[in-house]
């Protein structure tokens, strides 16, 4: 990043974040809203890829944008149910 200011601000909103004081989804937020901005930001070639890379560690999960999460998203595997864990008829108890 070239922009001292949204260096300094996104450390000090980072440290709110890990303090608990301020959302993350807020952060991204505040750094969309000044990238939007500030013209050294959108002179910047690449910047959007850095601010993707920040989102996808700050945010849980459930927040990440459905896009960037079927992107990063493997394959479950298939769990089928094990046989000979079912009970047939001659193995209840008819007492």
């Amino acid at each position: 990043m070239n922009c001292n200011q949204l260096i300094r601000l996104a450390k000090d909103w980072y440290t709110r974040v890990e303090q608990e004081t301020m959302a993350p989804a807020r952060m991204m937020e505040f750094i969309d809203r000044h990238v939007k901005d500030c013209p050294t930001c959108q002179a910047e070639v690449g910047l959007a890829v850095e601010i993707e890379k920040i989102r996808e560690y700050v945010l849980p999960e459930s927040k990440i944008p459905k896009a960037v999460r079927e992107r990063h998203q493997k394959p479950t595997p298939e769990i089928s149910p094990e046989e000979h864990n079912e009970i047939t008829p001659d193995q209840t108890d008819a007492t």
